[in-house]
């Protein structure tokens, strides 16, 4: 994940591997801290999880989805970028009332570091 985080301060794309790789282990740290079925998070080509505690669909696409660049998945999971701002500047589609990250977020330090479940 440091890698990743390290291209993009180089104003760099980090590799493809790179990349999912830090993709992945941030979608599994989302579904540890905010366990649930209720929104589904894409990260198209890397991954998706569902997370979230509330009401569980049984059946075809979840009612809340959120979906999202593997490059935009990693700002927001850093915090690097805002939920509100990613949404607002379509850099990520929410859809459902429950589609939203922000209580969640971020899921790691700026420079990839885990942080407590409290901070």
């Amino acid at each position: 994940m440091a890698d990743a985080i390290a291209a993009i301060d180089n104003g760099e794309v980090p590799d493809r591997e790179t990349l999912k790789a830090a993709v992945r282990a941030l979608l599994e740290v989302l579904a540890e801290r905010a366990p649930g079925h209720t929104v589904e998070v894409r990260v198209p080509l890397y991954g998706a999880v569902q997370c979230v505690e509330g009401p569980r669909h049984r059946r075809g696409t979840p009612p809340n989805v959120i979906e999202c660049a593997p490059l935009v998945f990693l700002e927001l999971a850093v915090g690097r970028r805002s939920f509100a701002d990613a949404a607002a500047t379509g850099r990520l589609a929410a859809s459902g009332q429950r589609a939203d990250l922000t209580d969640h977020l971020p899921l790691a330090g700026p420079h990839g570091e885990p942080l407590d479940e409290d901070e």
